[in-house]
């Protein structure tokens, strides 16, 4: 006889089987049951170190870092591109900031540090892995 599985098991399988982006919204799992349900499932699995919430409403897939083993992003360019994902998802539309292009384009050597984005309509949420933050320009 199958064992029925729970949210918490479903929302976890389904982020192990997902390889198109890192991050995810409690919208992605709506299908499976109410939000409030969601929620609980969500904050549950970053506790159990599965995920990890970036901001309000926005997790990213999580791994165990063999240096230091602390938790972080599990996205192949790190908090930066997890960040530029959540954007994505999030329908804000955004443009890298002009020390990115610079270096992108070949004008300057400095490689930006520091996570900056330019964003062109209203956005007021904070996205952070815990060391870094998004830091955002008009």
């Amino acid at each position: 006889m199958q064992q029925v599985k729970t949210l918490k098991q479903k929302i976890k399988t389904r982020v192990e089987r997902t390889k198109k982006t890192d991050v995810f919204l409690p919208r992605d799992f709506a299908d499976l049951s109410g939000e409030d349900q969601v929620l609980r499932a969500l904050r549950s699995l970053v506790h159990d170190g599965a995920l990890l919430r970036l901001g309000y409403g926005v997790y990213a897939r999580a791994m165990r870092s063999r240096i230091t083993g602390r938790l972080m992003v599990s996205s192949a360019n790190g908090f930066h591109s997890a960040a530029l994902q959540a954007l994505n998802k999030l329908g804000v539309p955004w443009e890298q900031s002009e020390s990115t292009k610079a270096y992108n384009e070949g004008r300057s050597t400095q490689i930006p540090v520091n996570p900056i984005v330019k964003v062109k309509a209203r956005f007021n949420r904070r996205l952070s892995d815990g060391r870094t933050e998004l830091r955002v320009e008009r």
